[in-house]
C-alpha cells in the first residue's frame, strides 16, 4: 500500500486520502490547527513532569550510579534524543494521533499496528496510574507536613484526577494552556532552590559529579542507572500524538520533540548536581533520603521549602493533564480506525475531543490501582503505599512502553526504504535509529533480567503474556476485517 500523501500540506495527503471508518462513515477528527509548536513543546514537558520525576526518582538513580549520577543523565539525554530523531522523521512523513501505533502499522502492516496499540495503551495506562496514585500521595505528605492533616491519599487522588478530567473533556486548548501553566511553576521552583543550594555551597563545588571515575563500578554503574535516567524523560514522546491538532504538524513536533529533551536534559543535569552538592557528595545519606531535592530546599530555603512542594503539586497536576490527553489520543485512533473498539473514536461534537478514549484511559488507570491495592491487602495485609506502587507501576508500564520505542526504531529504515526512497538518507533512517534500538535493549535488559525481588521479578513475565495476547488477538482480528491494513494511517494529521 503506497504512502498518503508527499512532505507538505498538498496532494493526496487531503480528505480523499483519508478511507471511511470501521463503521462504514468519515472516520472522525480532532479540531485542527489549534496549537502552535510552543503549546506542544509545553505540554511535552509537562508531559515529562521533571519536578514528580526527579523528586520520586533520583534517590534510587544516584544510589545506583553513585557521585556521578548526573552522567546517566547526559547518556539518557542522548538516548532519548535517538529515539527523537525516530519520531520526528515518521512525524515528518507522516503526522498522526496514532503516533507510534500508525508508524510501526504502516511499516509492518495491519498484524503490528494492532499489536502496538494495545502495548502502548495498555503500557501508558499502567504507567499513567502511578502518575494518579502519586499525586494523591504527594498531596497527602504536603498537606501532613504542614498542617497536620493526615486524609487518605486515595481521596487527594480522586479530586485531582477528577479537576484534571474536567479541564481535558473542556478542550485541547485550554487544557494544554493549563498542562503550560503548571510546568511553568515547578520549572521556576526547581531553578531557583538549584541555583540557591549551588550559591550557598559555592565554597564546596566540586567536577566529581561529572568525572566516570565517580560512577560506582564504572560503566556497569553507568549502565544499571540508565534505565532509572531514561525514565525520567518518559513523556518526551506527547507531541506525536496532539499532531492533528497541532499547526504544521511535519516541521512542528520535531522541533518540539528536539526543543524538549534539549531543555530536559540541562534541566536534570543542573537539578541532580544540586541535589548532590546540598548532601556534600554523601550518596548513602542522599539515598536514605524519601525525597532528596525536598530535603535540600529544606535546608537551602527554611521556611520557603513549601515551593518545593508546591512545584510537586502543580508537576503532578501538568502530568496528569498533559499525559492523559496525549496517551489517550493514541487510543482514540486506535478505535477510529478500527484496530480497537470504535467507541474509543468517539469525538465530542462541539469540542472536537476524544471523551470516550480519555475517560476510558482514566478509569482503567483507576482500577489498576484499585487492583494492585487489592492485592496489597489479600497478600501481606498491608495498604499501599503511593510512592512505592509509583515505582512498580512505572517500572511495568516501562518495560511495555519500550518494546514501542524499539519496533519504531526497526520500523524506520524500512518505512523510508520502501515508501519515500527519494528522501532516504542512511545516517537520518540507518544509522541513529540503529544506535537508538540498541540503547533501548540497555534499560530492557535490567527492568527484564532475573534475580530481582517481588514484584519486579514477574514483570518480563507479565509484559511476554501481553505481547503474546496482543498478537493472538490482532492476527484474529486482522482475519476477520481485511479492510483493516487499507485503515491503517489513513487519516494524515493536516489533511484539511
Amino acid at each position: 500500500m503506497p504512502d498518503p500523501g508527499p512532505v507538505g500540506p498538498a496532494g493526496p495527503a487531503g480528505p480523499s486520502s483519508s478511507t471511511s471508518g470501521p463503521g462504514g462513515g468519515a472516520p472522525q477528527r480532532l479540531r485542527g490547527g489549534v496549537l502552535g509548536m510552543a503549546d506542544i513543546a509545553a505540554a511535552t514537558m509537562a508531559n515529562v513532569g521533571p519536578a514528580m520525576s526527579f523528586f520520586f526518582g533520583f534517590a534510587f538513580l544516584a544510589t545506583t550510579a553513585g557521585v556521578a549520577s548526573p552522567l546517566t543523565i547526559v547518556a539518557a539525554g542522548v538516548a532519548v534524543a535517538l529515539f527523537g530523531n525516530t519520531l520526528a522523521e515518521f512525524s515528518r512523513a507522516h503526522p498522526s494521533a496514532g503516533s507510534f501505533t500508525t508508524f510501526v502499522g504502516k511499516t509492518f502492516g495491519p498484524v503490528s499496528a494492532v499489536t502496538t496499540a494495545l502495548l502502548a495503551g495498555l503500557g501508558y495506562i499502567i504507567a499513567m496510574a502511578s502518575v494518579i496514585a502519586i499525586s494523591g500521595g504527594f498531596m497527602q505528605i504536603t498537606l501532613n507536613h504542614y498542617t497536620g492533616v493526615d486524609l487518605p491519599w486515595i481521596i487527594w487522588t480522586l479530586l485531582l484526577t477528577g479537576l484534571a478530567v474536567v479541564l481535558m473533556l473542556r478542550g485541547i486548548v485550554v487544557s494544554t494552556k493549563w498542562a503550560g501553566y503548571f510546568f511553568g511553576v515547578e520549572m521556576l521552583v526547581l531553578v531557583v532552590v538549584s541555583v540557591a543550594t549551588i550559591v550557598e555551597h559555592r565554597g564546596d563545588l566540586s567536577v566529581a559529579p561529572f568525572l566516570p571515575s565517580h560512577l560506582t563500578h564504572g560503566v556497569k554503574g553507568l549502565a544499571a542507572g540508565f534505565p532509572l535516567a531514561v525514565y525520567l524523560f518518559i513523556g518526551w514522546e506527547n507531541s506525536a500524538a496532539l499532531a492533528e491538532e497541532t499547526e504544521n504538524p511535519r516541521r512542528n513536533v520535531g522541533r518540539a520533540v528536539f526543543s524538549s529533551v534539549a531543555i530536559m536534559t540541562v534541566s536534570y543535569i543542573l537539578f541532580s548536581y544540586a541535589t548532590v552538592t546540598g548532601f556534600g557528595y554523601d550518596v548513602q545519606r542522599l539515598g536514605d533520603s524519601p525525597i532528596p531535592f525536598v530535603d535540600v530546599a529544606r535546608h537551602t530555603l527554611g521556611a520557603l521549602a513549601i515551593l518545593a512542594y508546591v512545584g510537586g503539586l502543580t508537576s503532578t497536576l501538568g502530568v496528569l493533564i498533559a499525559g492523559i490527553n496525549s496517551q489517550a489520543r493514541l487510543v482514540f485512533n486506535a478505535g477510529r480506525e478500527g484496530l480497537l473498539p470504535s467507541f474509543f473514536g468517539y469525538v465530542h461534537p462541539t469540542r472536537r475531543t476524544p471523551n470516550n478514549a480519555i475517560v476510558t484511559f482514566t478509569v482503567t488507570a483507576l482500577l489498576i490501582i484499585a487492583g494492585w491495592g487489592l492485592g496489597h491487602l489479600l497478600g501481606d495485609g498491608g495498604q499501599m503505599n503511593p510512592v512505592v506502587f509509583f515505582a512498580e507501576s512505572s517500572s511495568l508500564g516501562a518495560i511495555l512502553i519500550l518494546l514501542v520505542y524499539l519496533a519504531s526504531n526497526i520500523a524506520l529504515p524500512l518505512y523510508y526504504r520502501r515508501y519515500r526512497p527519494q528522501e532516504f538518507r542512511i545516517v537520518r533512517h540507518v544509522a541513529l535509529p540503529a544506535v537508538g534500538a540498541l540503547a533501548v535493549l540497555v534499560p530492557l535488559y535490567y527492568l527484564a533480567k532475573p534475580g530481582q525481588p517481588a514484584p519486579y521479578s514477574w514483570f518480563p513475565y507479565a509484559a511476554l503474556a501481553t505481547l503474546v495476547a496482543a498478537v493472538c488477538y490482532a492476527t484474529l482480528l486482522v482475519r476477520r476485517d481485511p479492510g483493516l491494513a487499507e485503515r491503517v494511517g489513513s487519516v494524515v494529521a493536516d489533511a484539511e
